[in-house]
């Protein structure tokens, strides 16, 4: 089985921070990472039957979307669409990695990001077995495992310019609801962001210590309150109307 480099002090944990919030579920994520990793480290990425009844393929990142409900009849609390990114965590214990018999799987000391090296794995899939977040996806014509890589040839690569040195789904999120940085430096900007929006784990109980972060949905101000309570808008319909008009040509 493969043992977890020891982590030296100061050294980065590169990981993403996905906001719950503002994510509109546009899917422009997933296609971009798509898109960038089809020809990049873990390329190509098949897809299988693209035009039958089933098609299917090797995915990074895919959205789930859920429908949560509201609180206590009466409460004013209503539900909402929730859109739920999901890939590889990165996880600070990965337990892809301990598991996998040829060291096919294995954490990077220098920034914490978990990879897969195709010539050494031999697709016994124990690896996605051992993944309780589904990021393991199949590769059927070369019968390898791959995963999200945050864009490692990317986020190093010096021939682009520095601000676009960023995994690719982040850079195309048109909701800003991805962010990418190091999360093992307190001081960074995505540090500060979970510590201030309360970012969360997912399945802590796992104890595998993920360093993708996400944030919280935010109350719904608008729905907060049972409608008998809210303060009528002044002015007829065609004055506010014409009042969001000015504000929405003025920017």
């Amino acid at each position: 089985m493969t043992s977890l480099p020891a982590r030296e002090p100061g050294a980065k944990k590169l990981g993403l921070v996905i906001d719950l919030d503002t994510c509109v579920g546009c899917h422009a994520c997933a296609v971009s990472c798509k898109q960038w990793n089809d020809g990049g480290h873990s390329a190509p990425l098949p897809d299988y039957d693209p035009y039958g009844a089933r098609p299917d393929g090797v995915w990074f990142n895919r959205i789930h979307t859920y429908e949560t409900s509201g609180g206590a009849a009466g409460d004013g609390a209503a539900g909402r669409t929730v859109h739920f990114p999901r890939s590889c965590l990165h996880c600070d214990e990965p337990a892809c990695v301990t598991v996998c018999p040829t060291g096919a799987s294995y954490k990077r000391a220098e920034d914490g990001i978990v990879l897969v090296n195709a010539d050494l794995c031999i697709g016994c899939k124990l690896c996605s077995w051992a993944c309780p977040y589904g990021a393991r996806e199949f590769d059927e014509d070369e019968r390898v495992m791959k995963k999200c890589t945050l864009c490692i040839d990317r986020i190093y690569n010096e021939t682009i310019p520095e601000s676009e040195r960023v995994p690719a789904c982040v850079a195309t999120c048109p909701a800003h609801a991805r962010h990418f940085g190091d999360l093992g430096d307190p001081t960074s900007a995505v540090s500060k962001l979970v510590q201030s929006r309360g970012g969360f784990d997912l399945m802590p109980e796992m104890g595998y210590r993920p360093v993708n972060k996400y944030l919280p949905p935010r109350r719904n101000a608008c729905t907060a309150a049972p409608l008998a309570e809210r303060p009528a808008l002044p002015g007829s319909v065609a004055e506010r109307l014409l009042s969001w008009l000015d504000r929405a040509l003025s920017l």
